[in-house]
């Protein structure tokens, strides 16, 4: 069983740019809806992810926070395509820019499409309680705020926010 420890973070600012060092095209969709794990008749989202040449299924733990299971399976990219079809919601499309800073490795998700102008920073993590280096385009952490999970944002877009919930 494949366990992921990861902080997100808001991005302010494009200094992150010139840092980056990759630039990855995602597109992604779920098989399961938002709406069934918040009210927890399903205990995990499932995932299809396209990711430059790459393709995946991925199946997460819904639970909030820092930890959650984490299991990655390949797919061809034809299987890929077909399942994308068979998603519920919207589809997420992104950039993910690879940034290293201080020793760590940071994924910088620019959204494209409804959720354009959101941009967020992940970083995995060996422990919970692992200290690092906060670069300074880094913003407020929104780990714990499930709007900010790429399964709510198929759902419900960044650009269907009001000014409050955009912070």
């Amino acid at each position: 069983m494949g366990i992921e420890i990861e902080r997100k973070f808001l991005v302010t600012g494009d200094g992150w740019r010139a840092a980056a060092h990759a630039v990855v095209p995602m597109a992604q969709g779920y098989l399961n809806d938002a709406a069934s794990i918040e009210t927890g008749a399903q205990k995990a989202s499932v995932r299809v992810r396209i990711e430059g040449e790459a393709a995946f299924l991925n199946i997460k733990s819904r639970d909030a926070g820092t930890t959650r299971q984490e299991f990655e399976l390949p797919l061809s990219m034809d299987d890929a395509k077909a399942l994308l079809e068979l998603c519920v919601g919207g589809r997420v499309e992104k950039r993910r820019h690879l940034v290293r800073h201080a020793g760590h490795l940071w994924e910088v998700d620019e959204f494209l499409g409804d959720n354009a102008g959101l941009v967020v920073a992940e970083i995995e993590l060996d422990d919970p309680e692992e200290t690092f280096a906060h670069p300074d385009w880094l913003g407020a952490e929104v780990t714990a705020q499930t709007r900010y999970f790429n399964l709510a944002l198929a759902a419900r877009p960044f650009s269907s926010w009001d000014a409050a919930e955009r912070g």
